[in-house]
């Protein structure tokens, strides 16, 4: 009963919040946000780290804008486009890489995922180093105008939820069970007679086409696509906004995206107010040390709080009821 009224409660504060808050900002964190919690279900849940999730995510944007801009496909089309080309790079990446394990496996998402971004430099329907442009947002179901920064934000927030409740009952599925099973002890779940091989597959194609979701959205918010959503640092961008957060739990990765995206726009104008209430001028540079700030707070992550933000609040909760009971 508590968690559905906290739920409730943050539902209500997420329909409030485009009246206080720049949309397009929030829009920006839902949909890093469900790209956290995409790579969450495969490293979290199935212990599987990928560095590739960029080819998802770049290459569902990308397919979706050319659907949108020079097919002229409705929104829905663009979307739906955009999921299903990240579900088939990923199934397609799955079948090589799950033949490998642990650094191995990472190494080759890493190898192929860079050979797509390539792909994508050179090819014309992506405009190259340009990107593609002038993206239109178009009509939802023909009748809502997703051009009023409103619209595309209650939009947003309904595809967030979405995949993020997609995540949360195949988590607490069977299936889910059986993944954990593979994180924990591969050999004894082979024992027990699962193919382990076709569940990490199926867990990976359903984690890269919940990250190409985000990805298609994240085309609509900013009407355009370029290769920094293909590139290997967007791959460590969300391998970092998990691990701060806090790894294979359903919450974290949504705090670390929040607080690694505010970091990326917000700092600067955090050093501006320290700067004018302490007079002293170097806080004004902070804003252009983003990524120094970054690292700093994954150094204290790793050395402070291995699990995470959220992972070691649960575990202090866990503590103090012990504590209690005892």
């Amino acid at each position: 009963m508590n968690r559905k009224i906290g739920y409730g409660i943050v539902f209500a504060l997420l329909l409030a919040a485009p009246f206080v808050v720049y949309p397009v900002f929030l829009m920006k964190l839902l949909c890093f946000a469900l790209f956290a919690c995409a790579f969450n279900l495969l490293i979290g849940f199935t212990g599987l780290l990928s560095f590739g999730h960029a080819a998802f995510f770049g290459g569902a944007g990308y397919i979706t804008g050319w659907a949108l801009r020079d097919a002229g496909l409705p929104t829905e089309l663009g979307i739906l486009l955009g999921v299903g080309a990240a579900a088939l790079i990923g199934w397609v990446m799955g079948m090589l890489a799950i033949r490998r394990q642990g650094i191995y496996f990472t190494m080759i998402t890493l190898a192929l995922a860079q050979m797509l971004y390539f792909v994508f430099l050179q090819a014309k329907f992506t405009g190259g180093e340009d990107g593609l442009q002038g993206i239109p947002r178009g009509k939802l179901l023909g009748m809502i105008d997703l051009s009023v920064d409103l619209n595309l934000y209650y939009l947003v927030l309904a595809i967030a939820i979405a995949g993020f409740a997609i995540i949360m009952r195949t988590v607490q599925s069977p299936f889910g069970q059986v993944l954990k099973a593979v994180k924990e002890n591969e050999p004894r779940a082979i024992s027990l007679g699962y193919d382990v091989d076709k569940y990490k597959l199926l867990a990976f194609v359903l984690s890269a086409a919940l990250a190409g979701l985000a990805g298609a959205t994240k085309t609509l918010i900013f009407s355009s696509e370029t290769l920094t959503d293909a590139h290997w640092s967007m791959s460590g961008l969300v391998v970092l906004m998990t691990l701060v957060g806090g790894l294979g739990t359903l919450v974290g990765p949504i705090v670390g995206a929040v607080i690694i995206i505010a970091l990326e726009n917000k700092l600067g104008e955090l050093g501006n107010l320290l700067a004018d209430m302490t007079s002293v001028e170097w806080f004004r540079g902070i804003g252009d040390s983003v990524t120094i700030v970054t690292g700093l707070i994954f150094i204290v992550c790793v050395l402070a709080f291995r699990r995470g933000i959220v992972g070691e609040l649960i575990a202090f909760v866990g503590r103090s009821g012990k504590v209690k009971a005892g």
